[in-house]
């Protein structure tokens, strides 16, 4: 199980063994059963996880009492409440499966004692991180420039396996709509 993380760090940077080897037995495993909860609201964000096979949601719920989805995560991905986990606050997301889902995780003191003597799994992370945050940039971006059919057919694009793992609603709430409004979308690429 580990052999895929560390496939996955060796495509970004190039530790030592024994760094690597250190790092790998730091992590814990877990199987999440579809629906079940990572992370819930209230609590405090213990883990990043690197998802080994499955799909997460993180979420919400707003004032309305309407869910919407902040971000996906799929295999080779790493998920987290950043906010909570790195500044241990209550969460105010929810992280939960959204199919049977195996993980790999880590608690922020074993995170920081591996970045504090490992400058090649430093950069990683923060290699990690910049994805992350240009795929949130884009993300914004996108929500403001583009029509709603621009917006499905540019994640379409980039995420094609996210639309055919995901449910509507998830996705509809991702891009920031109604169900209904992505059903008509779905329905023109389809004519």
């Amino acid at each position: 199980m580990k052999d895929q993380l560390k496939e996955h760090i060796l495509k970004f940077v190039t530790p030592s063994e024994s760094e690597l080897q250190s790092f790998l037995s730091t992590l814990d495993f877990e199987s999440i059963n579809n629906k079940e909860y990572l992370l819930k609201e209230g609590q405090y964000c213990k883990y990043q996880y690197f998802i080994l096979k499955g799909c997460f949601r993180a979420f919400f719920v707003n004032r309305k009492g309407v869910e919407k989805v902040v971000n996906f995560g799929i295999e080779n991905w790493w998920l987290t409440n950043f906010d909570s986990f790195i500044n241990q606050t209550l969460s105010e997301l929810n992280i939960q499966a959204a199919e049977d889902s195996l993980v790999l995780k880590i608690s922020k003191e074993k995170l920081d004692s591996v970045l504090k003597h490992s400058l090649e799994l430093n950069r990683y992370f923060r290699i990690i991180l910049e994805k992350v945050r240009i795929a949130d940039q884009r993300r914004i971006q996108f929500m403001y420039n583009l029509s709603g059919e621009e917006l499905y057919d540019v994640f379409y694009e980039q995420n094609p396996d996210f639309v055919q793992r995901v449910p509507q609603y998830m996705l509809a709430s991702y891009l920031g709509f109604t169900p209904e409004f992505l059903s008509k979308i779905r329905g023109k690429k389809k004519a």
